[in-house]
């Protein structure tokens, strides 16, 4: 019998060749975990800098008492209506057009730390950079959430490393925009942190909170459409006379997360204030239930402007009751009442139906279409309508479905979907594809309820015979600066519906907007959607970043990433956490159990 030799003497000796192969395969398995794309820092891994003035620490002209601060409402949530569709699970598989969207952001991000970063925005015509917001880098705040959406996370990690060093002090203005740093700014910083957790955007969130919550130190506590530093800082501040409705009163949800997730009422009894004067004034205007364009702030009286819109300078007004109500989990019914109200006298004074000719859509998709309209209250004092709707109205549509779902009305989801439908044959209706910044219907008669039978005549003697779209007044700024509001429309009654028609439109639109916008370094706004040919470029707004490319991406991604029924949109389009009672169910079968506030 042989006998068997040792077990280390019958294992062959590896080859050369089999230890460059072992060699090769340990070197892409330390590549894909090692690398430094996957070693993203610690929470809490970054270095705070405070900017070298403490906004929290000045003396204010107007100070509150502890007593006179109006906490945040307390108790848990109430159980809101989902609001987004029950999905089948097929529908959890992203869909391929998305990764369309995401090479578009990766082109104008690319650019954008090219040759702007840390300036407000890129100027995509020559690659420069211009500072339009302070010089707060505001594309790159802005695009913080886009990039954890995204999972852009080592260009995540960077950018929160360069805000987390940020002296808000370090600008060569003399002040800011109290409205559009709000929405961008701390809208962009709570945003990212309640996505990521990472603790330096929350500090410097509160930071830049604290220099906001200035502008309010005014006799009346309401705050001017400027946040001037001097003026601040030695009491000088007043409200303004003449102010757009939307500015003062667009400030609510990021105020309101901020005292959710600090338990500082300071920044809830702000906007608070505000809420309590739209409350007061509703009915007292010259269109009551809505509020005009412009207010006095300084005076509280609401009767001096005679133009009512759903548009520039008032949009996220009405914009903000519902989702004010999702944000506060329904423990305050003011926002329901003014947004029932206010909805009421849209559908009455400002919601038409434009005369479209045949040929172009079935009876049954004329129907299905509508529009915002601006009003104007005239000496007699009845309410006019002016058929000149504007891309910012488009809002609109995604404004009706979610509080028509929030609000178990659902008449008013219709309304919504049918003005979204509006905007997006709009779009189709112009050479590029792409809707113009405003424009001007021919709307159907008063008398045509269901039919609304073309008048070629009545267009001819109305409509606009160098433009020769049938059923357009005019296009009369016909720019296309990057705006969201059609698109995010779309991903909103997709989201409330779950119908593909909506998905389907969005990519027809997301397709025209790339290929009449694009330059050799990023995206562009254009002179004039209705050329048909070649249009000037322009420098569009740091909105592409957070919202048009955000909604795009969203529409085409699983439906349970960042849900309707989690997280609620400011109107830059930044993701803040809703409360929700504890131990909710949401769909997909993900458990929810957090504190009150979602912290």
């Amino acid at each position: 019998m042989l006998m068997r030799r040792p077990l280390w003497l019958r294992l062959r000796v590896p080859s050369t060749r089999h230890l460059l192969i072992a060699l090769w395969l340990i070197l892409i398995f330390h590549n894909l975990h090692f690398s430094p794309r996957n070693q993203h820092p610690r929470l809490g891994h970054f270095q705070f800098t405070p900017s070298s003035f403490n906004w929290r620490g000045f003396a204010q002209r107007y100070p509150l008492s502890p007593s006179d601060i109006t906490p945040l409402p307390t108790g848990n949530p109430h159980k809101l209506p989902q609001i987004q569709h029950p999905f089948p699970h097929s529908s959890f598989l992203p869909d391929p057009r998305r990764d369309a969207v995401k090479n578009a952001f990766i082109r104008s991000w690319n650019s954008y730390k090219k040759y702007a970063w840390e300036y407000d925005e890129l100027t995509p015509t020559d690659g420069g950079h211009k500072n339009t917001f302070g010089g707060y880098a505001a594309s790159l705040v802005d695009a913080l959430d886009t990039l954890w959406i995204m999972d852009l996370k080592p260009d995540f990690y960077t950018a929160v490393g360069m805000v987390s060093q940020m002296d808000l002090m370090n600008t060569t203005e003399t002040g800011l925009n109290l409205f559009e740093t709000t929405i961008r700014h701390l809208g962009g910083l709570l945003g990212a942190y309640d996505l990521s957790n990472e603790p330096v955007l929350l500090r410097k969130a509160v930071e830049l909170g604290d220099m906001l919550l200035a502008a309010f130190d005014t006799p009346n506590r309401l705050p001017g459409f400027w946040l001037n530093f001097d003026d601040a800082r030695n009491g000088r501040q007043i409200a303004g006379t003449n102010d757009p409705s939307a500015c003062p009163s667009s400030l609510s949800l990021e105020f309101t997360r901020l005292a959710q997730l600090t338990g500082d009422s300071r920044y809830y009894d702000a906007i608070h204030r505000v809420t309590k004067f739209l409350e007061r004034s509703q009915n007292s205007s010259r269109l009551p239930g809505l509020w005009p364009v412009t207010i006095n702030f300084r005076d509280e009286r609401v009767n001096s402007s005679n133009r009512f819109t759903l548009g520039a300078l008032a949009d996220s007004l009405y914009e903000y009751l519902p989702k004010m109500h999702i944000l506060l989990g329904g423990l305050d019914s003011t926002y329901a009442r003014l947004y029932r109200l206010a909805a009421e006298r849209i559908q009455e004074h400002m919601l038409f139906r434009p005369m479209l000719p045949a040929g172009i859509i079935t009876q049954q998709e004329e129907r299905d279409i509508l529009f915002s309209g601006n009003v104007v209250v005239d000496s007699h004092g009845q309410p006019q309508l002016d058929p000149e709707s504007e891309h910012l109205a488009c809002f609109a549509g995604g404004m009706f479905g979610v509080a028509g779902t929030v609000f178990n009305d659902p008449k008013q989801v219709d309304i919504g979907e049918r003005l979204a439908r509006g905007c997006a044959w709009v779009y189709s209706s112009m050479p590029t594809g792409v809707g113009p910044e405003i424009f001007g219907l021919i709307p159907c008669l008063p008398n045509q309820n269901d039919s609304c039978i073309w008048d070629e005549q009545r267009w001819k003697e109305e409509g606009d015979h160098i433009l020769n779209i049938k059923g357009f007044k005019h296009a009369r700024e016909p720019k296309y600066i990057l705006r969201p509001e059609a698109l995010e429309s779309l991903f909103l009654m997709y989201r409330i519906t779950g119908k593909q028609e909506y998905r389907d439109l969005a990519w027809g639109m997301f397709q025209a907007i790339l290929k009449a916008t694009e330059t050799e370094y990023a995206f562009s706004a254009i002179r004039d959607v209705t050329a048909r040919g070649e249009t000037e470029k322009l420098i569009p707004w740091s909105f592409w970043f957070s919202e048009t490319l955000k909604y795009a991406y969203l529409i085409f991604s699983s439906p349970d990433v960042i849900s309707l029924d989690e997280y609620v949109f400011n109107t830059e389009a930044h993701p803040l956490k809703r409360p929700l009672p504890k131990g909710r169910w949401i769909p997909k079968g993900r458990w929810i159990s957090t504190g009150s506030w979602g912290i």
